[in-house]
């Protein structure tokens, strides 16, 4: 049996500012690209990028445009949550917050280009 891709659809203000930063920043890779929407992938994970242009981000029948940002975020298991932060704000990559540590890890969020958010998570058993 196939694994199958696992979809997450993010609202992002510029499309090829957005493939760009989940490429070169998070090792994604691009599978399909348009000036309006684009796909890229890590994993299992199968990442739709939909900016103003896609029918995603046509406006609701009350007028209200969907946006990107909120707080639902994709969440990515790290070895070296330190290295990775490290590395991420060497390319200027925007954090959200600072490194949270709780009973199950460590965390950490940050900002793609258009103020998706994104988890960079090392589990407990990683930091001992």
């Amino acid at each position: 049996m196939t694994e199958e891709l696992v979809s997450v659809r993010y609202l992002v203000d510029d499309v090829e500012r957005a493939v760009a930063f989940y490429t070169a920043r998070l090792g994604f890779t691009e599978r399909f690209s348009v000036p309006a929407f684009a796909e890229v992938t890590r994993g299992r994970l199968r990442l739709l990028l939909s900016g103003p242009d896609s029918s995603a981000g046509r406006a609701m029948p009350d007028g209200t445009r969907p946006g990107p940002g909120g707080w639902n975020r994709i969440h990515f298991v790290v070895d070296d949550l330190d290295a990775e932060v490290e590395r991420l704000r060497a390319a200027g990559v925007p954090f959200r917050s600072d490194v949270v540590t709780g009973p199950g890890g460590r965390q950490i969020v940050l900002d793609d280009p258009a103020g998706n958010p994104v988890e960079l998570f090392q589990p407990a058993s990683a930091t001992a």
